[in-house]
């Protein structure tokens, strides 16, 4: 009979050997290359780094050496440093006891050396600040050398260089689950881009065998943070995000968010830091998505980096092998501050819409005047202008011409300009109409430049929080239902939406328990009207669960309201008249958000005069 290899033969406990202790750690602790990078990192900030470099062959399976200026350490420090749970980052007080919630530094569990010496060979060179030499100690698959007197060529007088080669050679099987060298050097220099969004004063360098892959100088002062997250994410990053700064009880969060016309494909760009420590968490994705929820399309995302700071004992870190996870006493009270300071900065924005618009508008505009060059424009057709009249439901606070203004020039009917007064002392920001083209959008002048209007869709986004602004002073109406709909669930997926019954209350949705395992539904959002009952309040449970809000309402409140706001906007297609146009521009400029559609695009097209001369090559 064959045993199984889930079923081995019974034998009795016994205590595992320290070298396979420590195989077993570094499995938990350093998975990958990436892995061994950040914990030695977090060990450099620790030590006080003003600098840190990183070099990586290999994808970092060959050598990854990491550099820093920090304090270093002495020679009776360095044979510490390499035993499992020796730590300088945590003390014991007079009775003996460790607080593991009162955590101040970004390692604390002293196992990131040892797990690493286990399975790779490992060379610490340091030197402690005022010693009179530096030392340096070896680990070869658990087996060490030293510490022994060294020579010392470091950046500064003391500081430490922790030297890796051929991780995981003491353990084959390993290798097998790495990804190929680039794979692998990318995750380091993500790694390395993370922990230098947390720490601008820090100066950061990665190299390869090939090239400096990161060299970011150390930033100081009040734009140093903002500095660093240009320097990562991109300039464009930089001219188009918005700042946060929110703070209660206790707990503050700040950082920068970028507008909603600047978005991306997938959350990749999406970072939170708690205390200054990286982590990937669920609340992140949440929030995000909740604040953003009736600016993007759901297969579209926000760059964001935020920073939640609080006191230590109000936050456990201590519950992933890796530290990337944390667990918050009261997530709800800073899931809450979150979304608010989110929503208050992208109000705060108003009309503005991200300057990439403009550049991918040239973009497009250069190439096809490229292609018209290359291979001859097609000639234009014109025919008279018809009268134009229409109506908005508009006040007219910005008249553009007077009533014995000279006929119209004709132009035909895909564009139609009229002689404008010459441009106010103080114009506007989106300026003043001078045409509509092809009935659709509208030409403004700026003061040095010109907008061009999506008219349809500024008029769908401005219509919409009009609606959003009226339901929030008269709350949300509510139809009840006849035979109230029983919806069957799990007796834990009950009590989440049960728990949260007065908050779907305020949104419409009236819920109550109903026998073990079920809710009765017995009023849902009149705006909805009829609708698939069951399926919302499962929805609700999962949202419950995974982002601890009840995303599937409001983003249903807001599909229906998008919708109706849609219908009931100015078409593309209908002739405006001057005074319509510019009541359209002047409600954008004093409703927020109206730079974007309800779905992250741009409603608006802003060219500064400087671009447009570089079309005709006048610059």
């Amino acid at each position: 009979m064959v045993e199984s290899a889930m079923n081995p033969p019974y034998a009795r406990i016994r205590r595992l050997p320290p070298d396979a202790v420590n195989r077993i750690a570094a499995g938990e602790v350093v998975e990958r290359p990436a892995a061994a990078a950040k914990e030695l990192i977090e060990n450099a900030l620790d030590a006080g780094a003003r600098s840190v470099r990183v070099r990586i062959e290999g994808g970092g399976l060959t050598r990854l050496m990491i550099e820093d200026d920090g304090h270093g350490m002495s020679v009776e420090e360095l044979p510490l440093a390499i035993e499992r749970h020796a730590t300088s980052k945590l003390a014991a007080d007079d009775d003996g006891h460790v607080d593991l919630l009162d955590i101040r530094t970004m390692g604390f569990r002293g196992e990131a050396l040892p797990s690493i010496g286990s399975v790779s060979r490992l060379s610490i060179l340091s030197r402690a600040k005022d010693a009179d030499g530096a030392f340096e100690i070896g680990v070869d698959a658990g087996k060490v050398d030293g510490p022994k007197p060294a020579a010392w060529s470091g950046l500064t007088s003391n500081g430490t260089r922790v030297d890796v080669r051929d991780l995981f050679y003491a353990t084959p099987a390993r290798l097998k689950f790495m990804k190929t060298e680039r794979s692998e050097a990318q995750a380091i220099a993500d790694t390395v881009r993370r922990l230098a969004l947390a720490r601008p004063d820090v100066a950061f360098h990665l190299e390869t065998e090939e090239r400096a892959v990161i060299k970011l100088a150390a930033e100081l002062g009040n734009e140093a943070r903002l500095k660093r997250l240009g320097a990562v994410l991109g300039k464009e990053f930089r001219e188009n995000a918005v700042e946060i700064d929110a703070e209660r009880e206790g707990v503050r969060v700040s950082g920068f968010a970028g507008l909603p016309t600047f978005n991306r494909g997938s959350a990749q760009h999406q970072y939170l830091f708690v205390n200054g420590r990286p982590v990937k968490d669920r609340l992140l994705v949440g929030v995000i998505r909740a604040a953003y929820q009736d600016f993007l399309a759901r297969d579209r995302h926000p760059m964001a980096v935020l920073f939640v700071d609080l006191d230590p004992m109000q936050v456990d870190v201590n519950v992933h092998p890796a530290k990337t996870e944390v667990r918050f006493r009261d997530a709800a009270n800073i899931r809450g501050l979150m979304i608010g300071a989110l929503r208050h900065a992208l109000a705060s924005a108003g009309h503005r819409a991200s300057t990439t618009v403009a550049g991918a508008a040239l973009g497009a505009a250069t190439s096809h005047v490229a292609s018209s060059l290359r291979w001859g424009a097609p000639k234009a057709s014109w025919s008279p202008a018809r009268p134009v009249v229409g109506e908005l439901d508009y006040t007219n606070n910005y008249p553009a011409m007077s009533d014995n203004r000279p006929a119209s020039f004709e132009l035909g009917p895909s564009a139609r300009v009229e002689p404008a007064p010459e441009m106010p002392a103080e114009t506007p920001p989106l300026g003043v109409a001078r045409a509509q083209v092809h009935e659709t959008y509208i030409i403004a002048q700026t003061v040095d430049g010109m907008v061009i209007v999506d008219q349809h869709a500024a008029h769908e986004r401005l219509v919409y929080e009009r609606m959003k602004s009226e339901m929030g002073g008269s709350g949300v109406r509510r139809q009840a239902l006849l035979i109230p709909e029983i919806v069957e669930l799990s007796e834990e997926e009950a009590l989440r939406v049960l728990d949260r019954a007065d908050e779907l209350l305020a949104m419409g949705l009236e819920v109550e328990p109903f026998g073990r395992g079920a809710v009765a539904v017995r009023a849902t959002p009149a705006i909805f009207g009829e609708m698939n009952v069951k399926g919302l309040v499962r929805d609700l449970a999962d949202d419950f669960a995974e982002y601890e809000a009840g995303l599937a309402l409001k983003e249903r409140m807001e599909e229906v309201m998008g919708n109706m706001a849609c219908r009931g906007s100015v078409r593309a297609g209908r002739r405006l008249t001057a005074d319509e146009m510019n009541a359209l521009l002047r409600q954008m400029e004093a409703t927020p958000h109206s730079g974007q559609c309800n779905h992250g695009r741009p409603t608006y097209v802003e060219l500064k005069l400087a671009d447009i001369e570089k079309l005709f090559g006048r610059r």
